[in-house]
């Protein structure tokens, strides 16, 4: 079975049909969006050829691209001789079952004449990515603290058609919003698949840790070929040649150099004594800024203010103004961020970067073009002419997709969903989630679908989780709840059924795309999905194990323990990244070494029969990768369906 993703012309999806059948039922005919034809900016690939060692032999695999000419064949050699008996056309993988060593090339051939060579990048068991930990330090209080390789990301930094990573690093004395306390200065490192570190840039002292506040996209915004990292930044931030970005020296820390010797309570003291609790480490006052940095280099490339200030009239809002702006005066609302990239017109990348979800959302698309970052637009729940209903409805993270099939990507902000121009396009009032899914869930139904979890149970009606068609907000099916249902996960699980099966910490059943109960009991893993072994049904991915859900036995069997790494962000137990990096189109995993030393990428080892061009040549996966490291962050999902009965 085949599947190809996006082409090179035209605006929108197609539609097409596969026989899917379930249990006891004759064969159904379904609707099911392929890959859309689009004019965006498509990121020019290498072949990411890899040489995966496994159990049965070495796996070599590549991209398709959608650049692809119609036809295109590979062959795959070894040490200079040629593995297959004719030219591979019918997938983008080959196994050499004699276990041999050397160097493994993959060539093109078109019209029965070999073309361009790829190198196969090694793996045997993962990739080593070394890095250069940074040394720990002291918060204002005395406490020490150590860094942890956190996030990551990935973008063609240079130009040479190959990924390189961009990594966080989260000092252990990173803080939720919800609580007081000084932290440690947030890093962002820039390295090649070979370890090289190409730069840092120091957030400093103004921007607080933690996952809420630094949200980092990373996409080619200016179309030269190489891509750009814009992240919000503050007084003292320094890029990777050294400059500072605004004030050196401005400390906006609330708290900082008021720690009376002995006083460790979290609290600091006004000038009249009286403890103010509750306040300390946080960043109040100051002015914020949005900054976009030269890939290749780290250089600051052009700074503005940051497009959503905390105040009506600036950045530096009494405690009062902020209450009564955000909900409350002590910055645990106005300081949760969200960030994504979108291609709002079709064809080029935009940055997207918002502000609250509990109660006042902002948002706004910035572009990068000529050099400078221009505002595109900007969205207020609260302002004149919005409808009510927009305020609290976000999420701890965001999707980007095109809901509407006309080319363009939307803003499903959670709850509710904004047109590509920033207009409001629907929302559910259901309020605030945790965590949801964006794809083409049910293939026998038109367009795409969100599964998602919701937390306020009043504004929820008592709905825990719900299907809803991501076009319109109409919900489908939904399931009850009586209190926070926390997570949730779509995918295909079960090839007896067409669609993805959904499951949450609402309910104990499994369900199909319709809501129809296929299994009292659903895996106990409600964290991310990740495409691994041969088949169409994605595997379950959570903490630093890969499973494979028996829908015979209703159990999740291990097929990849990573030992040795470790996952991110407490209970959300996420990978550094996950995303189709290189190889075919099944995704690797970024999780971090234990010891915080090196990044290890995990590659399938496994064959499959199944051919389809690379998900980051398609428009929406590619957006969920650069999304992924917002928040709680969300496995990423293309805009089309994959899974059994998926149209060839």
């Amino acid at each position: 079975m085949a599947a190809t993703a996006c082409g090179t012309s035209g605006t929108s999806g197609t539609q097409a049909t596969a026989t899917v059948a379930a249990p006891g039922q004759a064969a159904t005919i379904a609707t099911a969006m392929v890959p859309a034809k689009t004019a965006m900016q498509l990121e020019k690939l290498d072949r990411g050829a890899v040489a995966v060692r496994g159990k049965d032999g070495v796996l070599v695999s590549w991209r398709a691209l959608a650049t692809d000419a119609p036809g295109l064949a590979f062959n795959v050699y070894r040490d200079g001789r040629k593995l297959n008996a004719a030219p591979i056309a019918t997938s983008t993988n080959f196994t050499d079952t004699t276990g041999g060593t050397g160097n493994y090339d993959v060539r093109e051939v078109a019209n029965g004449v070999e073309g361009m060579a790829s190198r196969a990048l090694a793996i045997d068991g993962f990739l080593t990515i070394p890095l250069q930990r940074p040394p720990g330090g002291t918060t204002a209080d005395g406490k020490e603290y150590t860094y942890n390789a956190n996030d990551a990301s990935v973008g063609d930094l240079d130009g040479d058609g190959q990924y390189e990573i961009v990594l966080k690093w989260d000092p252990s004395a990173s803080q939720d919003n919800c609580c007081a306390g000084f932290t440690g200065n947030v890093l962002l490192d820039a390295y090649r698949l070979d370890g090289k570190l190409l730069w840092r840039v120091n957030l400093g002292p103004n921007i607080r840790a933690g996952a809420h506040y630094t949200q980092f996209q990373v996409a080619d915004y200016d179309g030269d070929g190489k891509a750009e990292v814009i992240v919000k930044t503050a007084d003292g931030t320094r890029d990777g040649a050294g400059k500072v970005i605004g004030d050196a020296a401005a400390n906006w820390v609330s708290g900082s150099g008021e720690i009376e010797q002995g006083d460790r309570t979290g609290s600091r003291r006004t000038e009249d004594g009286k403890l103010m609790a509750g306040l300390v480490g946080r960043i109040l006052k100051g002015p914020e800024f949005l900054s976009v940095f030269e890939g290749a280099t780290g250089r600051v490339l052009d700074t503005i203010p940051y497009p959503s200030r905390r105040g009506e009239n600036g950045d530096s809002p009494s405690a009062d103004e902020l209450k009564a702006r955000w909900g409350d005066g002590y910055a645990n609302r106005s300081d949760r961020h969200l960030a994504g990239t979108a291609w709002l017109d079709g064809r080029h990348p935009s940055a997207i970067f918002a502000r609250g979800y509990y109660a006042r959302t902002t948002i706004a698309a910035v572009d990068f073009s000529g050099g400078k970052l221009k505002q595109r637009w900007y969205f207020d729940s609260e302002a004149s002419g919005v409808p009510k209903g927009y305020s609290g409805q976000g999420n701890h993270q965001l999707g980007v997709a095109d809901l509407d099939g006309d080319g363009r990507h939307e803003i499903l902000y959670g709850a509710m969903a904004l047109d590509e121009d920033g207009k409001p396009l629907w929302t559910t009032g259901m309020g605030h989630g945790d965590a949801m899914h964006v794809s083409d869930l049910d293939p026998i139904r038109p367009g795409l679908e969100k599964w998602g979890v919701h937390e306020n149970m009043t504004m929820s009606k008592n709905v825990g989780a719900a299907m809803l068609d991501a076009r319109t907000g109409q919900v489908l099916w939904s399931t009850p709840a009586t209190k926070d249902t926390g997570r949730g996960v779509a995918g295909d699980i079960d090839p007896r059924f067409p669609g993805a099966e959904a499951w949450s910490a609402a309910s104990p059943n499994l369900y199909d795309a319709r809501g129809n109960v296929i299994a009292p009991t659903h895996p106990r893993q409600v964290n991310f999905m990740v495409w691994w072994d041969g088949d169409l049904q994605r595997e379950l991915l959570d903490g630093t194990k890969v499973s494979k859900w028996d829908w015979r036995t209703s159990q999740s069997n291990v097929v990849l323990d990573a030992e040795g790494t470790a996952s991110n962000n407490g209970t959300k137990a996420n990978p550094a990244l996950s995303a189709d990096l290189f190889g075919d189109w099944r995704e690797e995993i970024i999780w971090r070494a234990a010891d915080n030393n090196s990044l290890r990428i995990y590659s399938t080892p496994i064959p499959t029969t199944h051919k389809l061009t690379t998900l980051m040549h398609d428009p929406q996966y590619r957006a969920a990768i650069a999304w992924q490291n917002t928040a709680y962050n969300q496995p990423p999902w293309p805009s089309y369906y994959i899974g059994e009965g998926m149209p060839k």
